[in-house]
């Protein structure tokens, strides 16, 4: 009977770990002392089942009572984790967890430069859910490597998504995406450069430019100068913008192969002034 019922509670729960921690039930906030939660949270982001007295260890390094307390954290989390067997725990599969959305995804998003169609349409749920780390505002020995984890795999979707995006023609949908990225990664190359490619086709010439100059700038003031692109050859972020006379040509990225896109409303012409104040285009003198 106590599992019937523990079972038909964890139903209703709703784990969040992107961003901040909170369980719900029904849209409602259900208490936890704290134990309970860094036990919760733990194991939403670690989904299959855990060895106890390696979870107690990690989360409670080097304490002789671990297992006590992690005893009392469980009876505590009744309803959000099965029995427990063979000295394993796991949080009840029935519990949503965010970071599994996230996670389901980023596995769509995989198949989208060969299927368009797999482009979500809500794109705000898609920010959201790849737009933040995984708790930042926690600072438990476990967490750094499942954080930086996550966020590598986040930051790479949303680009992939930006460039979809592109090549599907929704331009204000792509800028939307690589700005979540560039926000989450100032200095992410591959960031910068989805956010530019969707500018420059949707002809904002003067808006990748400006994000280039910002760029260069963020890395000057950190690391004294540009460092060379992390990208091979011709198709560094330097490319994107040939020097005059070669304007209007700019290459932009389609997945697995660029093509030039005309820019529109620029000259060719000898002047090499500045398009942004503050900035230049690549290659050009004052």
């Amino acid at each position: 009977m106590l599992v019937d019922q523990r079972r038909s509670c964890s139903d209703l729960h709703r784990v969040t770990v992107l961003g901040s921690f909170s369980v719900t039930a029904h849209g409602e906030p259900v208490p936890l002392e704290s134990d309970a939660r860094r036990v919760v949270a733990y194991l939403a982001v670690h989904r299959r089942s855990q060895r106890c007295t390696e979870l107690a260890a990690d989360l409670w390094p080097g304490v002789p009572a671990a297992a006590a307390l992690l005893d009392a954290a469980l009876a505590a989390a009744a309803t959000l984790v099965t029995d427990v067997v063979d000295g394993t725990v796991a949080l009840d599969p029935a519990v949503v967890v965010d970071l599994d959305e996230a996670m389901t995804l980023v596995r769509t998003l995989a198949t989208v430069p060969g299927h368009p169609e797999s482009v979500p349409a809500d794109l705000p749920v898609a920010t959201v859910l790849l737009g933040t780390d995984v708790l930042p505002d926690w600072t438990e020995a476990w967490l750094p490597v499942e954080r930086e984890r996550f966020r590598q795999i986040r930051l790479n979707a949303l680009e992939e998504l930006s460039a979809a995006l592109t090549a599907s023609g929704r331009f204000a949908d792509a800028v939307v995406t690589a700005r979540a990225a560039v926000h989450a990664a100032p200095s992410r190359e591959g960031a910068r450069r989805a956010l530019i490619e969707a500018h420059l086709a949707q002809g904002d010439i003067a808006d990748a430019v400006a994000e280039y100059d910002e760029y260069q700038e963020l890395l000057r003031s950190s690391v004294g100068a540009p460092p060379p692109s992390a990208f091979d050859g011709a198709f560094g972020l330097d490319a994107l913008f040939p020097p005059v006379p070669a304007w209007p040509v700019l290459r932009v990225r389609r997945h697995t192969e660029r093509v030039p896109v005309a820019a529109p409303g620029l000259r060719t012409a000898r002047s090499t002034r500045r398009l942004v104040s503050g900035g230049s285009v690549p290659g050009t003198t004052r």
